[in-house]
């Protein structure tokens, strides 16, 4: 029985419904060890939410082994992908994160999902020097309204989005497990 309702207390996404223009070839698909970056990050983030459903195009990561949604509004962006998991979400705390941070830790999303689960905004972003980090966030699916108002709003832009809600911040004690890697320079330094 406890298990059923921690599931339905939290999901996780990862969103790779992008272009990877800067990178040159799909990001998610480069390869980190023995799997993908985006099967890195799925693994870490099914580990601390207890699910992960990937958004992005079925036909690309379907053999992945994770349910694959496509956005339900195209070309929009991460609002697009986040909007898309809140609106098929049965969880009331989801873990939304981007599929090109090869520096998360499974303990850090857990630590972000306990302290979300705890919190009375509707959304915990990290928060580093660089500022919000909004693609590896805690949303609360009553945020759904929210984001379809953003996108009829053509507020597309996830720090202008998420400036629009009631939302708490968590500073990392690791900031650099939020870097993103988006050019084949960035890959190859870490």
């Amino acid at each position: 029985m406890l298990q059923s309702y921690h599931h339905l207390m939290r999901s996780g996404f990862v969103l790779a419904g992008g272009r990877s223009s800067r990178m040159g070839r799909d990001k998610a698909l480069l390869p980190a060890g023995d799997r993908t970056l985006i099967e890195q990050v799925a693994a870490r983030v099914c580990a601390a939410a207890g699910h992960v459903t990937l958004i992005g195009p079925p036909e690309r990561y379907a053999g992945l082994g994770y349910p694959v949604v496509a956005d339900r509004v195209e070309n929009l962006g991460p609002i697009g992908g986040l909007y898309t998991a809140l609106s098929i979400t049965e969880a009331d705390w989801n873990l939304v994160v981007a599929c090109d941070m090869p520096g998360l830790t499974t303990e850090f999303l857990r630590e972000l999902l306990g302290a979300a689960e705890s919190s009375t905004a509707d959304c915990l972003v990290p928060k580093t020097a660089k500022g919000l980090e909004p693609l590896c966030a805690v949303y609360h699916r009553r945020c759904l309204a929210a984001a379809e108002q953003a996108i009829l709003r053509k507020i597309f832009k996830m720090h202008d989005f998420v400036s629009t809600l009631h939302f708490e911040t968590a500073v990392p004690a690791d900031p650099s497990a939020l870097e993103n890697v988006n050019t084949p320079e960035e890959w190859s330094a870490r």
